[in-house]
């Protein structure tokens, strides 16, 4: 099985190329959706984080806006958030890959957003970044409702810079593009891709 890691900072579109690679036919992976999963009620965090952080879970769930505005500024908090998160969602993405591989799936792509961050690139046959230049990126992302200029700032400083990522790539995809052009370039990686390594087999 071909494993496909996905990742670029936040607002580059990471979600619209992974429904893509989707779309092509591959088994897609979504690491913030699985955090979603976690945190709605009846999720595996929900307990862990309520005993952490019990201002944080709203009507049996974790309120992601109001656990965000406890832990954005404080790197104790953020490590104790990660100790409880990120070995569910680990799991979660073992369960994933270890469904793909008994349905014989060719290929999966995982969009980890910290992926090169977790030192996780190991785990892949190939790495993709998805980039767009910094203006496209912030008015992305200050578009999305509770964001702030404050809060995509501390983000940004929890990501590995975009240069960098682009750099320790396999491949780029551009998306300060129209879609059909970026649909036509992640057609191309994942064609090379499976052809690549349909060769090593």
């Amino acid at each position: 099985m071909i494993k496909i890691g996905l990742t670029g900072s936040i607002g580059m579109g990471k979600s619209t190329a992974l429904k893509m690679f989707g779309d092509l036919g591959a088994a897609i992976w979504d690491a913030d959706e699985a955090v979603h999963r976690l945190y709605a009620k009846g999720g595996g965090a929900v307990a862990p984080v309520a005993k952490v952080f019990p201002d944080a879970v709203i009507d049996g769930a974790v309120d992601r806006a109001t656990l965000a505005g406890i832990v954005l500024n404080s790197s104790d908090a953020i490590t104790k958030l990660e100790a409880i998160v990120h070995p569910l969602v680990a799991a979660d993405r073992l369960g994933f890959l270890t469904a793909a591989a008994d349905a014989n799936i060719e290929a999966v792509v995982l969009d980890i957003p910290l992926l090169f961050e977790g030192g996780s690139e190991a785990m892949f046959d190939a790495v993709v970044v998805v980039s767009a230049p910094v203006d496209i990126q912030r008015a992305r992302v200050l578009a999305r409702p509770g964001m702030s200029e404050h809060k995509f700032n501390a983000i940004l400083a929890m990501q590995m810079p975009d240069a960098q990522k682009r750099e320790k790539a396999d491949y780029v995809i551009n998306t300060d593009q129209p879609t059909e052009l970026t649909k036509k370039d992640v057609a191309e990686i994942y064609e090379a891709i499976l052809t690549k390594f349909s060769e090593h087999k």
